[in-house]
């Protein structure tokens, strides 16, 4: 598995390559700020890591930029502690949202979980799901309906896809961030109610958003309109 790092602070992106390499990852990332894509396609990444203030460019950019192109997973890194960083980077299609400074373990436990999450998908779930005269291509990360078809990103189709499995039934959010992270002590709340707010938006360009229910302190579920 490949990891493309986009960080201008050197030390950081020594330790990062280190610990990632530790974990048998090999790591790529840019010598020149300016041609960030360049060096993603041809480095042809499972995942990438963002920094949001970089040269030239930053972050939000490059996200736009490769969301524009790829479903790759993305995980922000970044000092910048303001609630609409977060919300602006789910929005935009990140993964995850991690603050500096971080624990180097809990940084490569996400990103494992990350990468078991979206690769597990793209190997083993290949059927569909139909779901409110809307049909979920598992297969392919997006859902049609009346000839309109909206695109996914890997947290939105698992999320869907968890709440319309189970038929009608609450899913508590702490069910839900234990599956999408693998444990909790990772979790940021916003993270999870950001995805939500971007699967609902999505959702209503075809008419279904109120198909998605929320049980205060509880959790979501899915029901049929």
């Amino acid at each position: 598995m490949n990891i493309y790092i986009v960080e201008d602070d050197s030390l950081l992106l020594d330790a990062l390559g280190k610990a990632l390499k530790n974990w048998h990852f090999q790591v790529t990332s840019p010598k020149d700020f300016g041609d960030v894509m360049g060096s993603f396609l041809q480095s042809e990444p499972q995942l990438v890591i963002l920094d949001i203030q970089l040269p030239k460019y930053d972050g939000f950019h490059w996200c736009r930029e490769i969301r524009a192109i790829s479903k790759v997973p993305i995980v922000f890194l970044s000092s910048r502690d303001h609630p609409m960083d977060m919300v602006m980077a789910m929005n935009m299609g990140a993964d995850d949202y991690i603050q500096k400074p971080f624990n180097m373990e809990v940084l490569v436990a996400k990103i494992n979980a990350i990468l078991r999450r979206t690769y597990a998908y793209e190997e083993g779930e290949t059927d569909v799901i139909e779901w409110n005269e809307a049909i979920i291509d598992k297969k392919r990360g997006v859902i049609r309906k009346d000839g309109k078809e909206l695109d996914l990103t890997k947290n939105e189709f698992f999320i869907l896809s968890m709440l319309v499995k189970a038929n009608d039934e609450i899913v508590s959010r702490h069910e839900i961030m234990r599956m999408l992270w693998e444990d909790d002590q990772f979790i940021n709340d916003n993270t999870l109610t950001a995805n939500i707010t971007r699967l609902r938006q999505k959702l209503s360009q075809l008419g279904i958003s109120e198909a998605i229910i929320t049980k205060k302190g509880i959790g979501y579920m899915a029901i049929t309109l």
